[in-house]
């Protein structure tokens, strides 16, 4: 039997709870970034001023390797969780864009910062 919240806890967020909004938001990101193309009116115009693409460097033979595990195993769970919901071109775009996240995580893993690296923002308490 659970226990009624108290009043005062309402409002506040537990660890859990925030972890596993914070994992609803990196599993669901990809679907969402489809979702907004595909309400791009015909075209590709809109309202507001476009801003130029970034240029992508183009793969090398190195980049086109098979993925990794690790993004092999994001695919899967893309494709158990949403593969009835996605065309199969959707689901290719979920593969590059999951590639590509796990690709820019290794290099961000890759920096290693000293203990006398400062943080990028003013903390004000």
């Amino acid at each position: 039997m659970r226990t009624p919240k108290r009043s005062n806890d309402a409002g506040r967020a537990s660890r859990r709870r925030f972890a596993k909004s914070v994992a609803r938001a990196i599993a669901t990101a990809p679907l969402i970034s489809l979702m907004a193309k595909a309400q791009t009116p015909p075209g590709g115009k809109t309202k507001e001023a476009a801003a130029p693409p970034n240029p992508q460097p183009s793969p090398t033979p190195q980049q086109q390797q098979q993925p990794s595990p690790v993004a092999e195993a994001y695919e899967g769970v893309a494709r158990a969780r949403f593969g009835e919901q996605v065309t199969p071109e959707q689901f290719e775009q979920i593969k590059r864009d999951l590639r590509g996240n796990v690709r820019v995580a290794g290099i961000l893993r890759e920096a290693k910062l000293k203990n006398s690296d400062e943080p990028d923002f003013t903390f004000i308490a």
